[in-house]
């Protein structure tokens, strides 16, 4: 006789980029604070500045073992870090956050489409409708107010930045378990450091005043991104680019609930996309296996 039962399973390393995730959420206030200190360029350059020198202080015996491969590696990732970021912030100058989100929210579908396009693995069932649920959450959340079909110049920037944290995300998992985790996440920090530094002058930047607010944000960001870098790295290297994808579309519900308590409300078709992302997370692990049972018949697991 046959049976079927769904099994969910959550790995050690997706159970850290979840925690990851659940902070991750909660940098947007800081950096909304900081953006009122400092031009958008100029605070992600300095961001990255301050990550890289942590890792590097850790990292001063491996790094004399890089290889042309990490160094390679490193570059890609950095570029595709410091175009997400500084694209992302940069494009919130000149449209509604709401916009935006949904608009940063491509990366969702786009990371499973540039998975197929450039190396070839189709996504799972499961992660499928995962990445689907996940999506109309965003959607929900983000409640756009207007058509998308009229891009302007802020809709576009912001638009390859969702392209870049796509390439970001695929370009981990291309590289992961190849390069040594420590040496890679110095060089991508350093890159993206100075790819946004580089991008002050056409976008017309100079160097703002330096407080002691700007430069205390600057460094608790930069050493908490180093430490989500350094965790990408390593749990992508058994966690699939689609279903990390997942997990990473919590941050968004992860920053209402500490804009809730900051004093922000949410409406209540926001709430309910939340919960489409949390549905999207939970649908993405579940598991369809296969085995035969001792008397011959098929049993899905």
């Amino acid at each position: 006789m046959s049976a079927s039962r769904f099994k969910f399973s959550v790995k050690p390393q997706e159970a850290i980029l979840i925690l990851i995730t659940m902070f991750w959420g909660g940098t947007f206030l800081a950096v909304q604070y900081a953006v009122t200190l400092s031009d958008p360029f100029f605070f992600v350059g300095l961001r990255f500045a301050t990550a890289a020198i942590a890792v590097v202080l850790i990292s001063l015996k491996t790094l004399r073992g890089l290889t042309l491969k990490e160094l390679k590696a490193g570059v890609a990732i950095g570029i595709a870090i410091a175009m997400g970021y500084s694209l992302q912030t940069w494009g919130l100058q000149t449209i509604s956050s709401s916009k935006s989100a949904f608009i940063t929210a491509m990366y969702v579908p786009l990371v499973p489409l540039l998975q197929w396009l450039c190396l070839g693995r189709l996504p799972g069932l499961m992660s499928c409708i995962g990445i689907v649920l996940a999506f109309i959450g965003l959607i929900l959340l983000a409640g756009p107010e207007n058509s998308l079909l009229a891009l302007g110049p802020g809709e576009l920037i912001t638009l390859i930045g969702a392209v870049a944290i796509a390439a970001e995300i695929i370009l981990i998992s291309a590289w992961a378990g190849k390069v040594d985790v420590r040496r890679v996440t110095v060089v991508q920090l350093a890159t993206a450091s100075l790819v946004a530094f580089v991008t002050m002058v056409p976008a017309g930047e100079s160097v703002p005043p330096m407080s002691t607010g700007l430069l205390v944000v600057a460094l608790g960001l930069g050493i908490f991104s180093a430490i989500i870098q350094v965790t990408m790295n390593w749990a992508q290297r058994s966690v699939s680019p689609t279903r990390a994808t997942v997990i990473y579309t919590g941050e968004p519900v992860w920053a209402g609930v500490f804009g809730r308590l900051a004093g922000e409300r949410l409406p209540w078709l926001a709430i309910v996309g939340a919960a489409f992302i949390i549905a999207g997370v939970l649908v993405s692990e579940l598991k369809l296996r296969k085995r035969r049972s001792e008397a011959g018949d098929l049993t899905v697991e």
